[in-house]
């Protein structure tokens, strides 16, 4: 009799075997190269334990193993995409125009009077006293041989010119500068600031999220039960067993495509128009009142005298003396010359400063004080809630009922042959020897 065992394995198994053809042949073959849970076992002895009880005949009970497939509960964690929202707060400057007030200083021209004095030279005679020297001739008397020209007298008559002095009144006039203050309007620029509001627009740029999609390879698979025969070997009387089936998990391999959701930021540039106040001048003709020094001509008249030369022909009557040598003897007085110190008065003019004081009128420029208002832009930081959508990958636990196999001790009943033949016939007939060596 044939009998067939079929094996299952869990879903996680790789290969298990299996199948084993006419089982209760000599002994069992558990020395097969695929053998299946342990072999068989047999109770009792094989050749007189029997349920015939005589030379081996009859039937005997022999307990194999077989696996039962039960069903088993486990829990694994699978994950599902979620899309999701969550809100971020992106802040703004937004500007405002706020009035302000500052003091500022302003120079006022202002006239005043003043007292100034100025120096003026005058000319002071002064009479001093010096000391000096001077060489003061003296005589004495010598005696000399010396000759002398004796004069003779010629009377001559002669025609000069002299030029003699004349004075005469005269006349003149000139013109001299005389100064006066004179009050003139004079025109000058003030630049004058005011405020102007001018607007534009500036570039802000944000970061916007953009879901797309793109395709991915995912690898997978699945198990697939496959049938495989192995040869059966030989059991310990040296008889061949007969081939097994086995029953095997293959992993098969797939490759899917799916689409995945892939989340960027890009950014968008976006142009805010804004309004500010630009202070800007321009420029005001004004008049003052200013004291303006000027000099006008003025003509006067002086008298003063010309002496003139005038020639004038002249007669005279002169006496004309020769000289004729003449040696004489005689006691002269020679003069000669001692030093002596003498005092003397002289005059000495000179200029002497004297200060003179006077009024005069001049302007300055006074600060004041003033309160003015001015415009400036503040920002002020205002928060914007935006919400984005986003995708997440949640775990979730599954309970499931899966395959497992048991190996389990059954009871068969087998025949046995009515002799101690050799295992060869046992092996033909299907039943098992009663030589104990093919237990």
């Amino acid at each position: 009799m044939r009998k067939m065992l079929i094996c299952f394995l869990p879903a996680f198994a790789v290969v298990a075997l299996c199948t084993t053809a006419g089982a209760g042949d000599c002994g069992g073959c558990s020395g097969g190269r695929a053998g299946g849970c342990e072999g068989a076992v047999v109770s009792g002895d094989a050749c007189g334990g029997g349920s015939a009880g005589s030379a081996c005949g009859g039937t005997k009970t022999v307990y194999q193993r077989e696996y039962v497939t039960e069903m088993k509960t486990v829990t694994s964690t699978e994950y599902t995409t979620e899309t999701r929202e969550r809100t971020y707060t992106v802040h703004t400057r937004v500007p405002r125009t706020e009035t302000r007030t500052r003091t500022v200083t302003v120079q006022v021209p202002e006239t005043r009077t003043r007292t100034v004095n100025h120096t003026v030279h005058k000319n002071v005679t002064e009479t001093k006293t010096a000391e000096y020297t001077v060489q003061v001739p003296y005589t004495e008397s010598v005696e000399q041989t010396y000759t002398v020209m004796v004069p003779v007298t010629e009377e001559k008559t002669s025609t000069y010119t002299v030029m003699v002095p004349k004075q005469e009144e005269k006349t003149s006039t000139y013109t001299v500068k005389v100064p006066y203050t004179e009050q003139v309007e004079q025109a000058y620029t003030v630049s004058v600031p005011y405020t102007e509001e001018v607007s534009g627009s500036r570039s802000v740029t944000k970061r916007v999220p953009v879901t797309t999609y793109k395709t991915v390879q995912v690898k997978g698979g699945h198990w697939e039960n496959q049938s495989v025969t192995v040869d059966g070997g030989v059991d310990a009387c040296g008889c061949p067993c007969p081939p097994k089936t086995c029953c095997k998990k293959v992993w098969v391999p797939t490759c899917e495509t799916k689409e995945v959701p892939c989340t960027t930021y890009e950014c968008v540039t976006e142009e805010v128009p804004y309004t500010h106040t630009v202070t800007k001048h321009r420029d005001e003709q004004r008049t003052r009142t200013v004291s303006v020094t000027k000099h006008r001509d003025e003509e006067r008249t002086r008298t003063y005298t010309v002496t003139t030369m005038v020639p004038e022909e002249r007669t005279r009557t002169y006496t004309v003396t020769k000289s004729v040598p003449e040696q004489k003897t005689r006691t002269v007085n020679v003069t000669k010359h001692r030093t002596e110190t003498k005092t003397r008065e002289y005059t000495v003019t000179k200029s002497v400063p004297e200060t003179v004081t006077k009024e005069e009128t001049y302007t300055v420029m006074v600060p004041q004080q003033k309160e003015e208002s001015y415009t400036v832009t503040a920002y002020d930081s205002v928060p914007e809630t935006k919400t984005e959508t986003y995708t997440v990958r949640v775990p979730h636990t599954v309970t499931k009922e899966v395959p497992v196999q048991k190996c389990v001790t059954v009871a068969v009943e087998v025949p046995v042959s009515g002799g101690c033949g050799g295992c060869g016939d046992a092996g033909s007939a299907g039943v098992v020897s009663s030589c104990g060596s093919c237990n």
